[in-house]
């Protein structure tokens, strides 16, 4: 089976082919694949123990989902900054520009 494997985990993401043998009774799935590979040794592994840290084609995976041939299986990086935060922060700032023009156009009519 052939997959490729992009490490985006530490400055420019890198893409590689990697070719999986199993055995006829294995069913190929995400954790296995990263364990033919030699990037973890198993699920418990602190190297990819945060969840949603690995994925096929940009949709986050559990540890146990199916891999098929051609798939790209993806490594992330942690976030840095909360999204939702950084979302509030922008909404704050528009807000307060949106009073801060009401009131400039409040005190030019009363000039």
């Amino acid at each position: 089976m052939e997959i490729w494997i992009c490490d985006a985990r530490l400055g420019e993401p890198k893409l590689s082919p990697f070719t999986l043998h199993f055995l006829p009774s294995e069913a190929p799935t995400v954790g296995l694949a990263l364990i033919k590979a030699g990037i973890t040794q198993g699920p418990d592994d602190p190297v990819l123990a945060r969840k949603g840290c690995f994925g096929v084609f940009g949709k986050r995976k559990d540890w146990d989902s199916p891999i098929y041939d051609g798939d790209r299986l993806e490594l992330y990086s942690p976030l840095l900054v909360d999204p939702k935060a950084v979302r509030r922060k922008k909404a704050n700032q528009n807000q307060d520009a949106k009073f801060q023009a009401a009131a400039a156009k409040r005190k030019a009519r009363r000039l």
